[in-house]
């Protein structure tokens, strides 16, 4: 009968040019003891492969948990010498292919874990449920996390034609200004505010935009027109509804009277009798009692 062999390779979770030189496990952390021995990187400013050594650090990066257990990589990394005028001055790091970040102190699954966690449920939310799995991190981490993400995304290109309108982060206090290309339906763009000096900033960098469809925020017409004055703007459905309500509202003011009086027929009174009626309205002494 084969004896199952049931050793794990923990070098294999990691990239080989880290290679794990001692581990050490206590009741709630493993630390596991790493030295780099690359001999490239490359520059994640101008993209240059880089060869020489510029000095080596130290870093303490964590990693997603094993068995509930925190994970500490203790890591001794090379600093390299970019050559590029650009870089002259600066030493980068290396990333391992992307298992690191230049200036992270998470792996970058740990971050990808966080942030789909924060996206399903909120980051407060996803920073109390890390918590409970031994990963060390606050609701502000994971907030810094996503921010950092979605500043690194490429500018989202659009059509000719956009939506704009406004919605609110926090009612009552900061609003923001979003804009949909119509026809992917899809966000091209989230500005803070709602004044329109962010929208201008954006209609600059894009000036192919030929129509706007937008609500009735004077702030928005002003902005388009004085950057893309020749740009067609448009009432969106649900404004042309509210502006015919409106109207609607107006005129049955003025033509139907604001109260109608109802008669009302005291009870046990035959309502055909041709006995002069009593004059419905307030009480008086006469009528009380």
């Amino acid at each position: 009968m084969a004896i199952l062999d049931s050793t794990l390779d923990l070098q294999s979770f990691y990239p080989s040019d880290l290679k794990i030189f001692s581990v050490d496990d206590t009741e709630d952390k493993i630390i596991i003891h790493m030295h780099s021995v690359s001999t490239s990187c490359t520059c994640h400013r101008c993209g240059a492969l880089l060869y020489r050594h510029h000095g080596s650090h130290h870093r303490t990066v964590q990693d997603l948990p094993i068995l509930g257990k925190q994970v500490i990589l203790d890591m001794q990394i090379y600093d390299y010498e970019c050559d590029s005028e650009t870089c002259k001055p600066f030493a980068p790091t290396e990333t391992f292919d992307g298992f690191l970040n230049y200036n992270s102190r998470m792996t970058n699954r740990l971050e990808d874990f966080a942030c789909v966690l924060a996206i399903e449920t909120s980051c407060e939310s996803s920073a109390r449920i890390m918590k409970s799995m031994n990963i060390k991190i606050s609701g502000d981490t994971v907030i810094r996390l996503l921010l950092k993400r979605y500043s690194a995304q490429p500018a989202k290109t659009c059509g000719s034609v956009i939506g704009i309108d406004d919605f609110a982060f926090k009612k009552r206090h900061t609003y923001g200004t979003i804009i949909v290309d119509e026809e992917t339906h899809e966000p091209v763009a989230v500005l803070d505010g709602r004044d329109g000096v962010t929208l201008k900033n954006w209609l600059k960098q894009n000036k192919h935009v030929t129509a706007v469809t937008r609500d009735r925020a004077s702030a928005y017409a002003k902005a388009v027109e004085e950057i893309l004055p020749d740009c067609m703007q448009i009432a969106d459905r649900f404004h042309l509804h509210q502006n015919l309500m409106t109207a609607v509202n107006k005129i049955l003011g003025r033509e139907v009277p604001a109260t109608n009086d109802i008669p009302v027929t005291p009870p046990g009174k035959d309502t055909n009798s041709s006995a002069p009626e009593k004059k419905t309205g307030k009480k008086n002494r006469i009528d009380c009692g």
